[in-house]
């Protein structure tokens, strides 16, 4: 395309689901766009992420060192610019991203995250419709940049492989490798430990599977060691394995099962079937993982819980929905792996 930007700087500090959800908007745009170079500023715990995306660079944003502040930002700025960016994609719109928007040169493209919309889905029962996703925001800020982008459903990341380490310690059986991970950010979205041990015994029940656990933190960590003590076949990785090291077993996965976490958003990348899990949230607000079907999303009955979505991160809820995600039928998304 003539006078379009050769060389994009793209912007997304956090959070672990949100840089995930950048993976296929990545994949797509190189994809139709080759030529053009695509720079990723994002924190260090992501570069294991944005690397894996074919023909893409990283930079580190040191947001908690010589970044930190307005000076740090500015500092970064300076930094960027032995890069020659001509055009900058900010995923984020955030503080800090609409500061060094206003330090670099160059074309400019901001996510709509479309604030008013999300407000009305939790405050307003009359108005319960799909948003626009996320994927699709970020690739309205690259079409704001000139560029003519869809994504298709199939862009994905190859699988890893897996280290020796790991295939030292992994089941050597050929049976289904189903991934669980039961916790999240914030408790409207986890389940409770008993209801962890409920999925668990129908899960490890399973003919012919291999139950893995992922979580992070150390009182995850406990919860999940217990858990997975009690089952042969159900083994907790948290805990065990760098970063790197999980993604690798994520990308074998043939299933999936998270609440509304970063998780499934790692698993959707490799377009591993992902069941998401919802809680006070809803996919409504436009965070499903990538290439997932609508069957995909178990949510919580609405004629119970009808306030549900409380909040668009699950950060809010009224009395009496706190434990809506474990009204679930576990056998509802045991099926979904069944009828596979």
């Amino acid at each position: 395309m003539p006078n379009s930007p050769k060389n994009i700087l793209v912007t997304r500090l956090s959070a672990m689901g949100d840089v995930a959800m950048m993976v296929p908007v990545l994949i797509g745009f190189k994809k139709k766009y080759p030529e053009v170079k695509v720079t990723v500023l994002s924190r260090k715990r992501f570069k294991d992420i944005i690397e894996q995306v074919p023909d893409v660079q990283f930079i580190e944003a040191q947001v908690q060192e010589k970044h930190s502040g307005a000076l740090g930002i500015y500092k970064l700025s300076q930094e960027l610019q032995r890069y020659s960016f001509d055009a900058i994609a900010d995923f984020h719109n955030v503080l800090r991203t609409k500061a060094l928007r206003l330090f670099l040169t160059g074309k400019k493209a901001v996510i709509d995250k479309g604030r008013l919309e999300k407000k009305r889905l939790i405050n307003d029962p009359n108005f319960f419709k799909p948003l626009i996703t996320t994927h699709e925001r970020y690739t309205q800020v690259l079409r704001n940049l000139g560029f003519e982008i869809n994504l298709h459903g199939d862009e994905f990341l190859t699988s890893l492989p897996l280290s020796t380490r790991l295939q030292d310690f992994l089941p050597t059986n050929t049976y289904k490798w189903i991934g669980f991970a039961p916790f999240a950010a914030h408790p409207s979205k986890g389940l409770s430990v008993e209801r962890m041990d409920e999925y668990l015994k129908e899960l490890s029940g399973l003919e012919n599977v291999n139950v893995f656990l992922f979580g992070g933190g150390k009182k995850e960590v406990i919860v999940l060691d217990k858990l997975a003590d009690s089952y042969n076949n159900v083994i907790n990785l948290a805990g065990k394995f760098s970063f790197k090291e999980e993604l690798a077993i994520i990308s074998k996965l043939d299933h999936m099962i998270a609440m509304d976490s970063g998780n499934g958003h790692l698993a959707a990348m490799y377009g591993v079937d992902t069941i998401t899990v919802w809680g006070c949230t809803h996919p409504y607000a436009g965070f499903a993982p990538f290439g997932q079907p609508i069957k995909n999303q178990v949510t919580v009955n609405r004629d119970r819980f009808p306030l549900i979505p409380t909040s668009v991160y699950g950060n809010k809820w009224p009395d009496g929905y706190e434990n809506a995600i474990n009204t679930i039928p576990i056998k509802k998304v045991i099926q979904l792996i069944v009828n596979k």
